[in-house]
């Protein structure tokens, strides 16, 4: 796939069953690592004003509600309750929702990521999308299975990402409207880079 850089005009993320029983079993990572991530992804849809879309499996069964990082986040966000597609797109409300958006290029973040992340991310492909699999904003319970899905999803074109990378080319400029609210996005979800938003500040003053 030849590169065409992300931008606020062209992009739409998908939260894939981000839900709070799932999240119990995400071991790829740390609870704390793993929400964090999660709410960088979602902030950037809110400082770009990306479309978003959100769809659970099982919301009323052991699968829990939808992660309120996601859930409080994104209030304006489509939201699609499955009742039993085990592939996002296989559910005409979630394709269509997706197809409404106008967006070529799709954000996919989700758990698990050998299941909910790549099904989707493959179908998405299929059906002729520019696909980003976040992986940080994404987990499941174990590395080779996450290795795994990764191998798969790049062989079928997917392009594996982080929300860091996926921040910086939404941005493209420091001094572009969204510069100091991304600054602050840097500044809350990587703690070693907590000076970039009084760095930022200091510069614009």
């Amino acid at each position: 796939m030849p590169y065409e850089r992300l931008t606020a005009e062209n992009a739409a993320v998908l939260f894939v069953d981000h839900q709070t029983g799932l999240a119990n079993g995400v071991q790829t990572q740390t609870p704390a690592d793993f929400l964090n991530n999660v709410k960088a992804l979602v902030t950037i849809a809110q400082i770009y004003k990306l479309p978003a879309i959100i769809t659970t499996s099982a919301a009323d069964g052991p699968n829990g509600p939808v992660l309120p990082v996601v859930a409080q986040g994104l209030p304006n966000a489509t939201v699609v309750h499955r009742p039993g597609e085990i592939n996002a797109f296989d559910n005409t409300d979630f394709a269509a929702a997706v197809k409404a958006t106008g967006r070529r290029k799709l954000l996919i973040a989700g758990i698990s990521t050998e299941v909910c992340v790549a099904f989707a991310a493959l179908a998405a492909r299929e059906a002729g999308y520019d696909v980003y699999a976040v992986l940080d904003a994404s987990g499941t319970w174990s590395k080779l299975v996450e290795e795994a899905a990764i191998a798969r999803m790049v062989q079928a074109g997917v392009v594996p990402i982080t929300w860091v990378a996926v921040g910086a080319e939404l941005l493209g400029h420091w001094q572009s409207d969204a510069g100091e609210a991304h600054a602050k996005l840097m500044g809350d979800h990587l703690p070693f880079a907590g000076n970039i938003y009084a760095s930022f500040l200091a510069a614009k003053g």
